[in-house]
C-alpha cells in the first residue's frame, strides 16, 4: 500500500510540458512550473511566489468574503478588489440621500471608513499535502482541529485535487474587521452594466477599496473603534510603466470552479440542456426586476445587487454555450475519450471506466436537472420577509414585483422540473388552487401579510425534503456540478488513467476556491475572420459610449470634464498621436469565477491590473481552455489610480502605496 501511495504521489507531483497559457497551479508546487514561467519572461523565483519561511506574494493576496480575491497595496492594510465584489457592502451603505452606488464613496480619513458586518478576508498561512497522512488513517477532523489551534483567527480545510487522487490542507488567518474606503460611481465601476458584461472591448473601472483592521498586536479581532490598520507581511508594488502585447502576466487568486476533465456527456448536458434552460428562466426574472428598477429610483437601488447577481451567471452561460458549440468541444472530448478507451482496452484497471462514467451520467442527469431547476425557481423565493425588510420605506413599493416573481417562478418550476421530481405538496397545491398561477398568488398573499405563512413554510420544507432525496440518490453533498458519489469514484480512476496515457498533457487540479497561480501574456485575439481585437482600451472608448439617457452609460460629469481638458496628469499615455489614458487590457491567463479582484502581475511581480472578467466566448474555459480565444479582462492599474486621483480627489490613498 505504501509503495503504491508513494508511486501515486510522485506521479501527480510530476509536471508535463505546457504548450499554452493554460493551467491553475498550486503555489506550493510552483517550483515545478518555474522554468516554464521564466522561459516566458518571469524574473523572480518560486520562493518569491510562495514561501512559509519568509514574506512572499501569497501574503499579499486574500480570499475576499468567501467568493472573490483581493490584494494588499500598502503597508497599512489597504486592499484592492473589484467593484462588483464590494457591491453588496457599497449597497448596504447606500440610501436615496446617500447613493454611494450612483455617486461613489471616498473616505477622506480613517474615521470615515465604513465597517461592514460579516465581511471578512482570509490570508493563506500555508498549504500541505496530507494525502499520505489520510491514507495512513489519520483523522481528517483532527488534522483540521490541530491546524486551527496554531493561531488566533485560524481556519482550515482539507480539499481534494485530481478527483481525490491528492488531498491538501489549507490553513488561513481570517480578519473580520474590513472597512469600506473607496468606490467609484457605478457608472465607472459598473460602466456598461449587463450590456458590456463578458464583452470586449471593455471600459469598466471595476474596482473598490477596503482596509483590513486588526488588534493593536496585529492579530484578527472583531470590529472595534480601537482596532488599527493591519500591517501585512507583504504588499504589492505598483508598476505605472504600462503594458504592451506579449508582456508576461501572472494571476494570483482563488478560482472557484472548473471542470476541465469531464466527459463529453457532461459537456452535452451543460450546453444542450442545463445552460439553455437556466438562461430562459433568468431572462424572465431579469425582465421583471428591470421593469421595477425603471419605474422608481428607490426600487433601482433596492434591486441593484439582485439584478447584478442574477445577470452575471445568466450572461456567462450564454457565452459558455456559444464557445462550446463554436469550438466543437463535445465532439473533441468524445474523440479524446474514444482514443483513451482504445488504449485502455487491454488494461483491466481502466478498460470499463469510460463506459461506466457514461452509464452513471445517464442515471443521474434527470435528478440533477430537477435540483438545478428547483434552485432557480422555488429556492429563489422567500418563505417570509424579515422585520428589517418590512421596516424599509421601499417595502410596499416592492409588492407588485415580488408577486410577479412568485407567479413567474412557480410557473417555470412546473414547466421545466421533471414531473417525477416535482414536490408532491406543490402538485397538490396546484390541483386545489386550480392553476399554478392561483397557487402562487395564494402563497404570496400569506408571505406578504407576514407571520408564519404556513402554506409557504410547508412547501419550503417539502422542497428541502425533495432536494435531500436527490442528494441521497446522487450519493454526495458535492453538488456544484453534475455529480454523484459513483462519478467521483470513477473519475479518480479515470484521471489516474489519463495521466498514464496522455504523458504530454500538462495536468493541473480543477479550481475549487483554493489559491492558484496562472500565467500568460498580454494578448489580443481574432474575434472573427479579419477582426482582430487589440488588448488595450482607453478613455476615448468611454466617451464614445457615454449616454446620459442610459444609467449604465451615464458617466460622471467630472470624467467628461477630465476628457475635455485631457487632464490625465501622470497617468496619461499617447496612442496614435493623441493624448489619452488607459482603461482595461486583455491577457491570456486561465481564470474563472473567484478570480474576480485577483492581482494581475508583471514579470517582476508588480501590480499592473485587477482581474474582473473574461471575454464572452472565454467562459467555456471552465470546461475546455482554448488558447486562441480564451482571454481574461483586467482594469489597468493606471486607470484605477487616475480615478482615485482625479475623480475621487483621494490622492492621500496613492501616497500610502508603493509606486514604480
Amino acid at each position: 500500500m505504501k509503495r503504491i501511495l508513494l508511486t501515486l504521489l510522485t506521479f501527480f507531483a510530476a509536471v508535463a510540458p505546457s504548450f499554452a497559457d493554460e493551467g491553475m497551479w498550486l503555489p506550493s508546487l510552483i517550483a515545478g512550473r518555474i522554468d516554464d514561467m521564466r522561459a516566458k519572461g518571469f524574473r523572480l523565483t518560486a520562493e518569491d511566489i510562495y514561501s512559509i519561511n519568509r514574506a512572499s506574494m501569497k501574503d499579499a493576496v486574500v480570499l475576499f468574503n468567501g467568493g472573490c480575491t483581493g490584494e494588499l497595496i500598502s503597508a497599512e492594510g489597504l486592499l484592492l478588489t473589484n467593484h462588483h465584489c464590494g457591491y453588496g457592502a457599497i449597497q448596504a451603505h447606500s440610501t436615496v440621500e446617500h447613493d454611494y452606488l450612483t455617486n461613489g464613496f471616498w473616505a477622506k480619513s480613517r474615521v470615515e471608513e465604513l465597517p461592514n458586518e460579516k465581511l471578512y478576508v482570509r490570508f493563506l498561512v500555508r498549504m500541505e499535502d496530507v494525502t499520505a497522512r489520510l491514507a495512513a488513517g489519520e483523522n481528517r477532523a483532527e488534522i483540521i482541529r490541530k491546524a486551527t489551534a496554531e493561531g488566533k483567527g485560524y481556519k482550515a480545510s482539507i480539499e481534494q485535487m485530481y478527483y481525490g487522487n491528492q488531498f491538501f490542507l489549507f490553513v488561513y488567518e481570517q480578519f473580520d474587521d474590513v472597512r469600506l474606503v473607496a468606490a467609484p460611481p457605478s457608472s465607472i465601476g459598473k460602466f456598461g452594466g449587463d450590456t458590456d458584461n463578458w464583452i470586449w472591448p471593455r471600459h469598466t473601472g471595476d474596482f473598490s477599496m477596503f482596509r483590513v483592521y486588526a488588534s493593536k498586536d496585529n492579530k484578527p479581532a472583531a470590529y472595534s473603534p480601537d482596532n488599527v490598520p493591519y500591517r501585512p507581511k507583504k504588499h504589492f508594488t505598483i508598476s505605472t510603466k504600462g503594458v504592451k502585447e506579449g508582456d508576461f502576466t501572472m494571476i494570483y487568486g482563488f478560482p472557484g470552479n472548473t471542470q476541465e476533465y469531464i466527459l463529453s456527456d457532461a459537456v452535452s448536458y451543460i450546453a444542450e440542456r442545463s445552460d439553455p434552460t437556466k438562461i430562459a428562466i433568468r431572462t424572465g426574472r431579469l425582465d421583471i426586476i428591470s421593469a421595477a428598477q425603471a419605474s422608481d429610483p428607490a426600487l433601482r437601488i433596492h434591486y441593484a445587487a439582485k439584478h447584478a447577481s442574477v445577470a452575471n451567471a445568466w450572461k456567462k452561460w450564454q457565452g459558455e454555450v456559444l464557445g462550446i458549440i463554436r469550438r466543437g468541444t463535445i465532439a473533441t472530448k468524445r474523440n479524446y475519450e474514444e482514443q483513451f478507451a482504445a488504449w485502455a482496452k487491454e488494461k483491466p484497471a481502466y478498460s470499463h471506466v469510460v463506459a461506466d462514467l457514461k452509464a452513471e451520467y445517464a442515471r443521474i442527469s434527470d435528478a440533477y436537472f430537477a435540483r438545478e431547476i428547483t434552485r432557480e425557481t422555488l429556492d429563489a423565493l422567500p418563505k417570509q420577509y424579515s422585520a428589517k425588510e418590512r421596516g424599509e420605506a421601499v417595502f410596499e413599493k416592492r409588492k407588485a414585483t415580488e408577486q410577479a416573481l412568485f407567479v413567474y417562478l412557480f410557473g417555470e418550476y412546473a414547466r421545466y422540473c421533471p414531473v417525477q421530481y416535482q414536490v408532491p405538496e406543490f402538485l397538490e397545491g396546484v390541483a386545489k388552487a386550480g392553476s399554478t398561477k392561483a397557487y402562487a398568488e395564494q402563497l404570496f398573499k400569506q408571505v406578504w401579510q407576514g407571520g408564519d405563512a404556513p402554506a409557504m413554510t410547508a412547501l419550503k420544507k417539502a422542497t428541502a425534503r425533495m432536494q435531500k432525496h436527490i442528494t441521497w440518490l446522487l450519493g454526495t453533498r458535492s453538488l456544484r456540478n453534475l455529480n454523484s458519489k459513483r462519478l467521483n469514484e470513477l473519475y479518480t480512476t479515470y484521471i489516474r488513467g489519463l495521466r498514464e496515457w496522455d504523458t504530454k498533457r500538462a495536468f493541473y487540479p480543477d479550481a475549487n476556491l483554493t489559491l492558484r497561480v496562472a500565467y500568460g501574456s498580454i494578448a489580443g485575439y481574432e474575434y472573427a475572420d479579419g477582426e482582430y481585437h487589440i488588448p488595450q482600451t482607453t478613455v476615448d472608448g468611454i466617451i464614445a459610449k457615454d449616454n446620459p439617457e442610459i444609467y449604465d452609460y451615464n458617466i460622471p460629469q467630472s470624467l467628461r470634464d477630465l476628457y475635455a481638458k485631457k487632464d490625465y496628469g501622470r497617468w496619461a499615455i499617447t496612442v496614435d498621436g493623441r493624448k489619452t489614458a488607459p482603461v482595461c487590457f486583455l491577457a491570456s491567463n486561465h481564470t474563472t469565477g473567484g478570480n474576480s479582484g485577483s492581482p494581475v502581475l508583471n514579470a517582476n511581480g508588480e501590480l499592473i491590473g485587477v482581474n474582473f472578467d473574461r471575454t464572452w466566448r472565454s467562459t467555456m474555459s471552465d470546461i475546455a481552455f482554448d488558447p486562441s480565444i480564451c482571454r481574461n479582462i483586467a482594469v489597468d492599474i493606471r486607470f484605477v489610480l487616475l480615478v482615485i486621483d482625479k475623480i475621487g480627489k483621494a490622492g492621500y490613498l496613492i501616497d500610502e502605496m508603493t509606486l514604480k
